[in-house]
């Protein structure tokens, strides 16, 4: 197996020769094993052991088996103990998922505070079935029968396209010793009944039906190739970059069909789960919007707005009176000045005597009126940004400058009529926006 192994990294992992290795070893055969053939190769690992202190001095004997492991093949050893179960009191999650989150968290600690390049974990083809199986009872698309990655990130499993059989094989051959987690053997949990109970009978039903699999898994992945290059093509064309927010043309994108498929492919990765609700805003009302987690989807006349959220509280910012600039949230200067020359959209001209310090820079609020320079009457500020076409997107990142409850300037885009400079004006304020 050793002389296979070597092959398969140097085919597949060759990345990993001369970097600094977490090897994630819990005492069991696999990561046992893993540690070995490591070694074996010659890789720099460093065993890492999570001590869950779930199953009393049995927890306590697969550290010191762990601990033994290194000394044997001369290799560092790191260690962290976890009160597992205060971590599911608090977070109200299932053993497994508190046991997942603490490991990968330390792992994740260790990489930046020790420099490791990458977490080696020992997972393998049964394992790869069996999650393919859980995917498959739960209801999936292609990622969830692609099953395990081989490389997550800065997570590597190197022992994926080999069998528990020829693991369990090689442990024996060599005399490696291991530790049995009594645990495995319980069917209380899903993925223990699909090992023990389900898996056994799929290979009965058919001798080669691990390596069938694989194959399948293969074609799969090549599958999934193409579907990406397809979808990327389709991303550029109709996916338009504007500032910090994607564009997308409705009217081009219901040409694609079957459009389901194609908004799963296209936005799944921006965290959307509802879907019926996505398909809704292509021929809903503008202003409708779906967020998920990370992203918001809005409608807005002709195009579907993709963004990051952000979710922060309006800020109210002041500014002093003898203030020449400021920086944030917008970079404006202020200078007082004797004739009015250059103005525009971001140069504004103030009657100086008619604010009443601090200004006041804040985002828009339903409700905001002011009256627009050049006009007679007031006017919404929603109103005037229909009549300017300004998109949702830019509406919530639209910031007003304000003399007390006032509004001075809609800045960037058209101040005020009442601070406008006339005859009886004795001080002028210039502020430009700067861009």
């Amino acid at each position: 197996m050793l002389k296979q192994f070597t092959e398969h990294i140097n085919t597949n992992f060759s990345f990993l020769r001369e970097k600094r290795l977490l090897l994630a070893c819990s005492g069991g055969i696999d990561s046992v094993v893993l540690a070995h053939l490591a070694v074996g190769y010659g890789l720099e690992v460093t065993l890492a052991h999570c001590n869950f202190n779930l199953r009393g001095k049995e927890s306590d004997g697969d550290e010191a088996s762990v601990r033994n492991l290194s000394n044997q093949l001369k290799i560092p050893f790191l260690v962290n103990s976890f009160d597992t179960e205060q971590y599911v009191k608090e977070y109200k999650v299932s053993v497994q998922m508190a046991a997942r989150e603490l490991r990968y968290k330390w792992f994740d600690e260790i990489l930046g505070t020790e420099r490791f390049d990458y977490v080696l974990t020992a997972h393998h083809a049964d394992d790869n079935l069996e999650t393919f199986i859980i995917n498959l009872s739960r209801g999936t698309g292609i990622d969830g029968l692609l099953g395990i990655p081989a490389q997550n990130g800065s997570v590597v499993r190197p022992l994926l396209h080999f069998s528990r059989n020829a693991i369990l094989n090689y442990a024996k051959k060599e005399n490696i010793k291991w530790r049995e987690d009594s645990s495995n053997a319980e069917n209380k949990y899903l993925r223990n009944k699909i090992r023990l109970e389900v898996v056994p009978k799929l290979k009965e039903l058919h001798p080669t039906f691990l390596e069938n699999f694989l194959n399948t898994q293969n074609h799969l992945s090549q599958t999934d190739a193409l579907l990406k290059n397809h979808i990327g093509e389709i991303k550029n064309e109709l996916f338009h970059k504007t500032d910090n927010h994607y564009k997308i043309k409705i009217n081009e994108l219901l040409k694609l069909q079957p459009i389901d498929a194609y908004l799963y492919q296209l936005l799944h990765e921006f965290g959307f789960t509802e879907w019926d609700n996505v398909k809704t805003l292509l021929t809903g009302n503008s202003g409708k919007e779906v967020r998920s987690k990370t992203h918001k989807l809005l409608k807005d006349r002709t195009h579907l707005i993709l963004r990051k959220r952000e979710d922060q509280k309006n800020e109210v910012f002041d500014i002093s009176e003898n203030a020449t600039s400021i920086d944030f949230p917008v970079q404006l200067k202020f200078e007082e000045v004797n004739a009015m020359i250059g103005a525009s959209r971001n140069v504004v001209f103030l009657d100086k005597e008619k604010l009443n310090y601090p200004l006041l820079l804040r985002n828009w609020e339903k409700g905001d009126y002011f009256y627009p320079f050049g006009m007679k009457g007031k006017k919404k500020i929603s109103k005037f940004f229909k009549d300017e076409k300004v998109d949702m997107y830019s509406k919530s990142k639209q910031w007003l400058l304000c003399s007390g409850d006032v509004i001075i300037w809609v800045v960037g885009k058209r101040m005020d009529e009442r601070f406008k400079v006339d005859a009886s004006t004795n001080s002028i304020l210039k502020i430009t926006l700067l861009t």
